[in-house]
């Protein structure tokens, strides 16, 4: 089985409550995928509201929901003792998923250990 530490960024143009994929973290059936630190930063000079979702087709599950971040300030959504594994049921693969209440004020870091 090989192992390899990955991460996926989201920076840039951005829609408002609106759910943005991050990267291509969707795992097939042959990959598990496990979220190691995922990082959420408000770019603006205004208080944001942020979403983290985990999809697999059209069930959705909130890791966190509306949570605040100030100005300047960031979220660490995983990391230390928590983790996320994504997996494939056959058919789908999870998701992960951020939306803010605000556009174009987010950057996202995620990485990930890719076991294959």
């Amino acid at each position: 089985m090989a192992n390899a530490f990955k991460n996926v960024t989201i920076q840039g143009t951005l829609a408002a409550d609106t759910d943005h994929a991050v990267g291509s973290v969707i795992p097939n059936a042959t990959t598990t995928q496990t979220i190691i630190g995922m990082t959420i930063s408000n770019v603006t000079s205004q208080v944001i509201n942020v979403s983290v979702k985990m999809f697999l087709s059209s069930t959705e599950t909130f890791i966190v929901k509306d949570a605040p971040i100030p100005t300047g300030g960031s979220l660490v959504v995983v990391g230390g003792d928590q983790k996320v594994v994504l997996f494939h049921n056959g058919t789908n693969g999870n998701q992960i998923k951020v939306r803010s209440n605000v556009a174009n004020s987010i950057n996202v870091i995620m990485s990930y250990l890719e076991s294959t």
